[in-house]
């Protein structure tokens, strides 16, 4: 089947999956989840694939899940039609929830990089998170907005990458980081300038291609088993369970029909007008466009 929401390439060994909605600011469906998850599977199954690159088309990588066109692809949102049984289902079971997708970047033993650029929040930052390596330009903006209103961490990377004070902190604000910040803090791996980001990007691919896939698969499998003796799993069952509770508050139907009757600007300048970050910051303080190099 081809692609349609993401594009995927190789070149010699390393694999690009491209998430490629740049006029939604390449936020999340359900169906360009499961054709990242395709392709991450075909890039895990091809022996001439050493390292996997995820990045975004356009001007950012992701804006996080898309809350366009009513909320329609939401299941359990709407007024009456919250039931929790269905929404444990949907964000639980392995073969319904987002989660695992995400964490194809974690559990498939090639390393995996997130190319980071522009805005990378909410989900956007969950699933960028979940790769072995993040490595994303100093303007670039990494946030959980969902912190304020309707959500909750998800994959449980932003605690796991963060030391207590600083994962609490962001847990508690919401507040959003810079490229340059993000690395500073130790949320990810290197921070760029926007105009190097390719390069450099493809220079750390290419120094882990000349390892061989077995010591890779051998160093990422000891790593990731560390963390998961520290309750990885346990982590992104609660998250999605307590995220679908945050959409159904009084507070998170309230955010809904305001997206629903006002349009998700509305939705996200009340929730976030407050703080003056994300798209209320200045624009000054915007991550820049890629467009505009």
């Amino acid at each position: 089947m081809p692609y349609e929401m993401i594009r995927y390439e190789t070149d010699g060994p390393v694999a690009t999956v491209r998430l490629d909605r740049p006029d939604k600011y390449n936020t999340l469906r359900f169906e360009m989840i499961d054709e990242m998850d395709r392709a991450l599977g075909e890039a895990n199954r091809d022996s001439g694939v050493k390292v996997i690159v995820l990045e975004g088309a356009g001007d950012s990588f992701c804006a996080g899940f898309d809350f366009s066109g009513g909320l329609e692809h939401f299941p359990g949102i709407t007024e009456d039609g919250y039931d929790p049984g269905e929404d444990i289902d949907l964000v639980t079971n392995v073969y319904r929830s987002y989660v695992p997708r995400f964490m194809g970047l974690w559990r498939g033993l090639k390393p995996t990089i997130a190319k980071v650029h522009g805005y990378c929040v909410g989900g956007g930052s969950e699933l960028a998170l979940c790769a072995d390596l993040v490595v994303a330009s100093e303007d670039a903006r990494f946030g959980t907005p969902y912190a304020r209103v309707w959500g909750a961490h998800l994959t449980g990377m932003w605690v796991y990458r963060l030391g207590l004070a600083k994962a609490k902190y962001y847990a508690l604000t919401g507040e959003w980081v810079s490229g340059r910040e993000a690395a500073d803090i130790g949320l990810i791996n290197f921070a760029h300038p926007l105009e190097d980001l390719d390069d450099e990007v493809a220079a750390l691919a290419g120094r882990l291609a000349a390892i061989p896939s077995t010591q890779l698969m051998a160093m990422k499998l000891i790593v990731n088993q560390a963390y998961d003796n520290m309750g990885l799993q346990s982590t992104q069952t609660l998250g999605p369970i307590l995220d679908g509770a945050m959409r159904n508050t009084p507070e998170g139907r309230a955010f809904v029909r305001t997206a629903m009757e006002q349009g998700v600007k509305a939705a996200v300048e009340q929730r976030d007008g407050p703080f003056g970050d994300y798209s209320q910051a200045p624009p000054e303080e915007q991550p820049r466009k890629r467009s505009e190099l």
